[in-house]
């Protein structure tokens, strides 16, 4: 008899997962975007191979920091992941800018080394751990992850890291511990954005301790088999890949284990628009916009958003 695999639900059809060449292939993507004429063709041709060298070049240094770690088969697409070039040209990271295409340009004085995180709260044994001794002390593993941004922006990127509850299991949380509140770095001399004094900086998002102890819930601290780029959330952030992007944050600075539902950046600033859940799901549209399809970066694109981003099986039980 021959064997049948029956594909989960986060593992990805061909024709969702964006090919490199949809990326180098900038005339389609200038007539998708409109933009006629042989010049403007040539223009939009060389400015996009400009731009190319600069981030490959920025990349260097860090894709010599290799990581060692096993890929789970588990988390996986058997097709082209979205190319690393476009991965980093196109980041939210509002400590820096709200310009998506322009983070990577932005990012060239944030120093992520040395970095320590601090663990404390509703714990039994509360500690603050160098970024560089705790990657020593996880066993590391490559997971290949659908990410789904709240504006309708997708890609599919092969995350370095470790399951969350591995650390929360090293501090041992308390019985009344509920929630999982991060904290990210408070730099305005670095990051400019965060000179906007409106806004209720440093960021902070959260979890519950349920979602947080969730095996597919990933403390990254690599992407593409090196260490993150700073546009990426170095050196350390989370990925919970059920829900809408900003719910991952980057860049996390300490822990914190409460018994109270935290305020959230998001959240706080926009409550109708942001929920603290914040799973993906195709049936309950954004107030400005429909979150029933979604585009995958470098292809312009559009498929169908799945529930839980396609990992129902795993977290609808939460729910």
């Amino acid at each position: 008899m021959a064997n049948i695999k029956i594909p989960k639900g986060w593992e990805i059809p061909e024709n969702q997962v964006t090919p490199e060449s949809a990326y180098i292939n900038r005339r389609k993507f200038i007539k998708d975007l409109g933009i006629a004429g042989a010049g403007a063709l040539s223009l939009f041709g060389t400015s996009a191979c400009a731009q190319e060298s600069k981030v490959a070049k920025q990349l260097e240094p860090y894709r010599m920091q290799t990581l060692e770690a096993k890929k789970n088969k588990e988390f996986t697409v058997k097709r082209e992941q979205t190319d690393e070039i476009v991965a980093a040209t196109y980041n939210n990271f509002y400590e820096f800018t709200s310009s998506k295409s322009t983070v990577w340009k932005r990012v060239e004085r944030f120093k992520t080394r040395p970095w320590e995180i601090e663990i404390s709260g509703l714990v039994e044994k509360p500690m603050t751990l160098d970024v560089d001794d705790l990657i020593k002390q996880m066993p590391l593993e490559e997971r290949i992850y659908r990410f789904r941004c709240v504006e309708t922006w997708a890609m599919v990127v092969p995350w370095i890291g470790f399951p969350m509850k591995a650390l929360l299991e090293k501090v041992q949380p308390k019985s009344e511990a509920k929630y999982v509140k991060m904290v990210t770095f408070m730099d305005p001399d670095v990051a400019p954005h965060q000179n906007n004094f409106g806004l209720p900086w440093p960021y902070v998002e959260g979890l519950t301790l349920a979602e947080a102890m969730n095996d597919l819930t990933l403390m990254v601290v690599g992407v593409y088999g090196h260490i993150l780029p700073p546009q990426h959330g170095a050196p350390i952030r989370l990925i919970a890949p059920w829900k809408y992007g900003f719910k991952s944050i980057k860049s996390i600075v300490s822990i914190e284990l409460t018994d109270k539902k935290p305020r959230t950046f998001w959240n706080v600033i926009l409550p109708r628009e942001y929920g603290f859940e914040a799973n993906v799901n195709p049936n309950v549209p954004h107030p400005r916009w429909s979150q029933a399809t979604e585009w995958m970066i470098g292809s312009m694109e559009r498929h169908p958003t799945v529930i839980y981003n396609g990992y129902g099986e795993s977290v609808a039980h939460l729910y």
